[in-house]
């Protein structure tokens, strides 16, 4: 099964989090991958941490969905001048209070609620990827 990607924007989340949530039940993995958009002129994320651990990030979750249904919406936080204001909403928001990106969430449906969290210093390392994947 493949892994079930939407993506969101500051602007765009709320709707989209309340349809990953109420879709969350059907899912044996909801996650929330906080990531720094694409720079238009290479393609590429302008965060270097983001460049490093999306594609480690997606093959740990395409192993994991080959025997679990994987649900993964993809949060763009803005471009640089953006992410850095000290009052974005996702730094301030009191569920999920970012720091950095990537930050990859593992959400807990049933409590609505962060069971596990990888911040960006962290979120490419393949055995904390697995560690998240299995918290109950």
């Amino acid at each position: 099964m493949p892994v079930k990607v939407v993506d969101a924007t500051v602007s765009s989340f709320d709707s989209i989090f309340e349809k990953f949530k109420s879709d969350a039940p059907n899912n044996k993995a909801n996650l929330i991958l906080f990531l720094a958009d694409k720079d238009p002129s290479t393609s590429l994320s302008w965060c270097p941490d983001c460049v490093r651990a999306e594609p480690v990030i997606y093959k740990k979750l395409e192993q994991e969905a080959s025997a679990n249904d994987v649900a993964l919406l993809r949060a763009y936080v803005g471009d640089r001048p953006t992410w850095r204001n000290p009052l974005h909403p996702w730094r301030v928001d009191s569920t999920f209070k970012l720091t950095g990106v990537p930050t990859l969430v593992h959400w807990d449906w049933e409590n609505s609620a962060i069971k596990a969290r990888l911040e960006d210093h962290e979120a490419h390392l393949e055995h904390k990827i697995d560690a998240l994947l299995s918290t109950k």
